[in-house]
């Protein structure tokens, strides 16, 4: 692949109309509204918060899990990304196409969002999209079908079913807001191990730093031929990406850089739908609660596995069920 003409750590130069976009998966929302502090919060999430795309009837009819006893307090978010092959933004306020159509968009990403009851600390599962897994009424597949077959409410019934964790908030961005946010924020610096080339995206990525701009930043998290672990390494790109972008969006949201604050949560409104019950006032109490974490604070997992296999002519992963029913109920419970 081609890389920019700039050093590995300077950052190319930004421009003033870029496009907003993204979130790429509901935390770095919250985290990128961090930047606010106590004094213009209340002005500010309500200014932002307006802004925020709501999914109606995103939360299955269906009985759903309680909260285990000895719940921490925290809130649980459910963050995906989808593939949608649209040439039109699908998410945020910028959407010009629908969020989901039968059978048009898979969840290209999946994570679990725990935040703390204190707000101190986040913890995020990556669920592999290749897990097989029971779809209700579907009997089995890949989970990232959930979404295809019955947008956000069937996925939240799925993984819901599938982890025992009841979602409070599920969070949506497509590709279009990717590319758009990882603009916005003047791209974002990654460490590749060795070098490797991905024979479907016909790219290669060079050992080094890089400061990814969006086209460059999603081909590589979305490669996972030519890496030795396939999608589990591909898991890993996207959680070291996640990481990278948080702090370059706690970078820009300083209040001495109003500038910086107002483009990034621009892009982060203009890109990332969430569902309906998500409040202002919600989003002004995570920023009070939250204002204090780092990226350093923020643990990342993938699903337990088991094994892999093929069913029905399609590559599987299989997930120890049980083990990720009892890391949640750990996480939920503070390990009580």
């Amino acid at each position: 692949m081609t890389w920019p003409r700039w050093t590995p750590r300077q950052r190319p130069p930004r421009r003033r109309h870029r496009l907003r976009t993204l979130l790429v998966l509901g935390l770095v929302a919250v985290l990128g509204l961090v930047g606010l502090a106590a004094g213009g919060v209340w002005w500010g999430t309500d200014h932002y918060g307006d802004k925020v795309t709501r999914i109606p009837h995103a939360f299955p009819t269906e009985p759903r899990p309680p909260k285990p006893s000895g719940h921490d307090g925290g809130e649980t978010f459910l963050l995906a990304g989808v593939d949608s092959r649209s040439e039109r933004p699908t998410t945020g306020n910028d959407a010009t196409a629908d969020l989901w159509r039968h059978g048009a968009q898979r969840s290209d990403t999946l994570m679990l969002v725990h935040l703390d009851g204190d707000g101190r600390a986040a913890r995020a599962m990556s669920l592999p999209r290749d897990s097989w897994v029971p779809i209700p009424g579907h009997g089995t597949a890949k989970i990232n079908a959930a979404f295809s077959w019955g947008g956000p409410p069937l996925l939240i019934r799925t993984v819901e079913q599938l982890t025992g964790v009841r979602v409070d908030h599920f969070g949506v961005i497509d590709w279009h807001g990717f590319r758009s946010l990882t603009d916005a924020v003047g791209g974002v610096p990654v460490t590749i191990a060795r070098t490797t080339y991905d024979p479907e995206q016909n790219r290669r990525f060079t050992a080094g730093t890089h400061v990814l701009n969006g086209e460059q930043a999603l081909a590589y998290v979305r490669q996972r031929h030519g890496l030795p672990g396939g999608e589990l390494d591909r898991i890993k790109r996207q959680q070291q990406f996640l990481r990278s972008l948080v702090g370059e969006i706690r970078d820009d949201v300083e209040l001495t850089d109003p500038f910086g604050l107002d483009r990034t949560l621009d892009a982060i409104t203009g890109t990332v739908s969430v569902d309906d019950e998500l409040s202002n006032a919600d989003l002004r109490d995570l920023v009070l609660d939250l204002r204090h974490l780092r990226p350093a604070d923020v643990t990342f997992t993938t699903a337990p596995i088991v094994g892999s296999q093929m069913i029905e002519g399609q590559y599987a992963l299989l997930l120890d069920r049980s083990e990720l029913r009892a890391q949640w109920r750990a996480v939920e419970t503070g390990g009580n």
